[in-house]
């Protein structure tokens, strides 16, 4: 168990291109894989391995992350000696709110000063992944490093926006560009960082005072020749969920078994907010082949190569192919989508046909009626 560690998931100015995905709720909390949010994989990593005391810094829009969270006990994280901390911003002051995320880790810094323990691991939310952070911690423990980035080579990020890094031949990080950069490579940050907590407290201070905001942009990019600044190679399955085509991709990737099998399993199980729903129900003349159908749902026509979230109807002469339709949507007769993203509560009267494609998939908001 990693009893000296602290977790941090990070949420405040994360790269977000989500559009009406995020009109109502932060990027953490997007609905992913027919049952989970963008946040559990995270979350789920951190208590895997043995990290028992976690911090959310909010930022924006997180009475649905507070929802889905609450006391942390789907996570195992209720216990006396563990907790959830939700730490949201402590001003109203809009100004202040916009600041980056060093100005909120100081104005939070009791959560850190007031911790016996050692080092702190922090991370986003917006990378799906399944990852073993004890790894990752004795080897930065066995380099020495001031501080270590998870990083991972993949070309094809799915139209997702990731942070490129260059590394010399011993693993230091020698350059870090912002997710707009031009530096070309493959080798992508994961946005996961490990280090002291006492050297995170002082990055904050010294930044601060220096009229700087941001912990990678300022903190450590402008600091990579004066700290060593280790990386890790991630070998396991990744997606880079922080647009609308890379959500919608990256959720296609689930109906293959490899990738289902890898993300959800290895190396532990990935745990969310459990909700109790009768099993999913199949009327006679119901067709599915090759999707992922949560509890919940009653399947009355064709379901293809799609994701269907708990609550969903799909009625009588209804074809839905390649598409993703969140909680409560409502299919109807003899109607046809097609490469879709349906969002919460989305009602698509009978008769009708909506059609998208791959790289640009329709998009409608929950609450509406089509």
């Amino acid at each position: 168990m990693n009893s000296n560690i602290l977790g941090v998931i990070n949420l405040i100015h994360e790269s977000d291109e989500m559009e009406s995905l995020t009109a109502g709720r932060c990027l953490a909390t997007v609905p992913f894989g027919a049952r989970y949010r963008l946040i559990d994989f995270t979350l789920s990593s951190m208590v895997n391995s043995g990290i028992t005391k976690v911090a959310v810094f909010a930022h924006t829009k997180y009475r649905s992350l507070m929802d889905h969270l609450g006391s942390g006990k789907h996570w195992d994280l209720h216990h006396r000696q563990s907790g959830l901390f939700m730490l949201p911003p402590i001003t109203d002051d809009v100004n202040e709110v916009r600041r980056g995320d060093l100005f909120h880790f100081y104005q939070h810094r009791d959560y850190f000063t007031r911790s016996s323990l050692e080092y702190v691991v922090i991370t986003r939310s917006h990378m799906v992944c399944n990852i073993d952070f004890s790894s990752i911690i004795a080897q930065h423990k066995e380099n020495g490093a001031d501080i270590t980035v998870v990083c991972k080579r993949q070309s094809d990020l799915l139209d997702g926006k990731a942070r490129k890094v260059q590394v010399n031949a011993a693993g230091r990080i020698t350059a870090m560009q912002d997710h707009y950069g031009r530096m070309t490579g493959d080798l992508v940050s994961m946005e996961m960082y490990v280090m002291r907590k006492e050297l995170l407290l002082e990055l904050v201070e010294t930044s601060l005072a220096q009229g700087q905001d941001h912990l990678v942009r300022h903190a450590i990019m402008s600091r990579l020749e004066e700290l060593y600044v280790g990386s890790y190679m991630y070998e396991g399955y990744l997606g880079v969920v922080n647009t609308v085509s890379s959500y919608y991709q990256n959720s296609m990737q689930l109906l293959n078994p490899d990738v289902w099998r890898s993300l959800f399993n290895e190396p532990g199980p990935i745990y969310t907010k459990v909700k109790d729903e009768p099993p999913a129900r199949y009327t006679t003349g119901a067709r599915t082949s090759n999707s992922l159908i949560a509890n919940g749902c009653v399947i009355e026509g064709t379901v293809e190569n799609s994701i269907l979230f708990r609550g969903v109807h799909v009625r009588k002469g209804a074809v839905v192919r390649n598409s993703i339709v969140m909680q409560n949507g409502d299919i109807g007769e003899n109607s046809n989508v097609n490469c879709v993203i349906l969002d919460k509560d989305v009602s698509i009267a009978q008769g009708r046909e909506l059609r998208g494609a791959e790289m640009s998939p329709f998009l409608a908001m929950k609450r509406k009626v089509i």
